[in-house]
């Protein structure tokens, strides 16, 4: 397969991850699928991992790489694969973009996996406690500690799942970027697929 239609399959597989990130992040706005203020939503989530890190820094590099396939920049200094090496190898800066991104989010999934939760604690003399019952992961090996939160319902599963998923789609956004880096190289270095593409040049 050419380096550019390669690109292009990671582009393509990129766009629904970034989705499932960005869809992530609004719904732990609304922990355990409930409405609760702003002040009772857990930190991590207004970093913004999946919205701006796998969401809106990986949109940009998914388009660059489902559009080197068709990319028909013009030679230059008399060689007509001038324009398609640069595009693949400036496919590679965008990579370095999705990468940085993509570790965002997954060191703030895995803060947020290791804090757990901000939720209802106790109610002292009619006050409502929110806080953050667990500590360094320790709820993780030990479901029991689960009822120290009593609201919002659901909550810790909530965040343990959606946050997890994060911190996988972060990974899987990194090994596709890792791939198109070595694969812009290849591109920039060989030129994509200079001998197919030269014959059905021709043939037209």
């Amino acid at each position: 397969m050419c380096s550019g239609g390669f690109a292009k399959c990671l582009g393509i597989t990129l766009m629904p991850v970034v989705i499932v990130c960005v869809l992530c992040n609004i719904l732990l706005f609304f922990p355990g699928g409930n409405y609760v203020e702003k002040d009772h939503i857990t930190e991590q989530v207004w970093y913004f991992g999946g919205i701006l890190g796998s969401g809106v820094l990986m949109i940009f590099p998914a388009l660059v790489f489902m559009g080197l396939k068709n990319n028909d920049c013009c030679g230059c200094c008399g060689n007509e694969s001038c324009g398609r090496r640069f595009a693949m190898l400036s496919s590679i800066l965008f990579a370095a973009v999705g990468v940085l991104g993509a570790g965002y989010s997954v060191t703030t999934s895995a803060l947020a996996i290791n804090q757990g939760p901000k939720c209802l604690m106790d109610l002292n003399e009619s006050i409502a406690i929110w806080d953050y019952p667990f500590s360094k992961g320790n709820y993780l090996s030990d479901k029991s500690v689960w009822s120290l939160c009593k609201e919002p319902s659901g909550v810790v599963s909530w965040h343990l799942s959606l946050f997890s998923v994060l911190l996988v789609m972060g990974l899987i956004q990194v090994a596709l970027c890792a791939v198109q880096v070595v694969n812009g190289l290849l591109g920039a270095l060989c030129g994509d697929c200079c001998g197919c593409c030269g014959e059905s040049d021709g043939a037209v």
